[in-house]
């Protein structure tokens, strides 16, 4: 036990002072302690296992603002500006980031797998047939209605792109539900929610367009759990389009 707090401890000590400390996953109890701590403040946004759901697939050994262990610190414990991640320093001393980087590390199984498709054939796919970049940018291009797609590269597996496509109800991003409103006229308004609780919505809709509701004031308003991306694209492409697409998601890493 007291070897495993010293490494800890030197390990705090060395992230803080900028070097590349190299928290071993081998630690068994410094592993098991970050697992625990994971699963209590880390889970609801990167999944009880780290392989994402509204943050980040952790278990991929790329991380979106770095992939060393002093820029896992930092992130852990400082948070990143104009993101949902927060920082933690108030919540966890340094020997607990340091276990939780540990488990993160222990985790990692770097996807070096590769989609048989043509990267050229999806960006085509992507910006014309597949009609992605109504609802999603790359880079300044397309739209910001739905998830930026810039880095989904760095952030999401294989798998979960392809379940992600043929099936987007599976996991439907927090802020992306659907809301639906009928009008005291009966005209049914439906959109992404941008606020919704007990007395109001807001919305927007595949058009761009803004609506403010007060309950009072309608019909009916409805949060549902579900996409607005349709469940479509099985039929609408085939196996080689599906690949050719997930290559070139694949291959946004942010450096267009």
């Amino acid at each position: 036990m007291r070897l495993t707090i010293v490494s800890a401890v030197l390990f705090s000590i060395a992230v803080c002072q900028g070097q590349e400390a190299k928290p071993s996953p081998s630690n068994t109890r410094a592993v098991e302690g970050g697992r625990l701590t994971f699963r209590i403040v880390c889970s609801p946004c990167h999944g009880i296992h780290a392989e994402g759901g509204r943050g980040p697939d952790l278990t991929r050994g790329v991380y979106t603002s770095g992939d060393s262990d002093k820029d896992l610190f930092r992130v852990i414990a400082t948070g990143v500006p104009g993101t949902e991640m927060a920082g933690y320093s108030s919540r966890l001393d340094n020997d607990e980031i340091a276990h939780v980087i540990a488990y993160i590390k222990s985790v990692a199984q770097p996807d070096n797998g590769t989609v048989p498709g043509d990267t050229a054939a999806g960006e085509t796919i992507f910006w014309t047939k597949g009609g992605c970049a109504q609802c999603h940018c790359v880079g300044v291009n397309g739209s910001s209605l739905g998830p930026d797609l810039t880095r989904v590269g760095r952030q999401r597996s294989i798998a979960y792109l392809r379940s992600s496509i043929l099936n987007p109800d599976a996991d439907v991003t927090p802020g992306y539900a659907t809301v639906t409103v009928v009008t005291r006229d009966g005209k049914k308004i439906v959109g992404l929610e941008k606020n919704f609780d007990n007395f109001s919505a807001q919305l927007i809709d595949l058009s761009g367009n803004y609506y403010s509701f007060l309950r009072e004031d309608v019909t009916s308003m409805k949060l549902e759990s579900r996409s607005l991306m349709p469940s479509t694209y099985g039929k609408l492409l085939s196996n080689a389009e599906i690949n050719d697409l997930l290559a070139y998601l694949n291959g946004l890493r942010g450096d267009r």
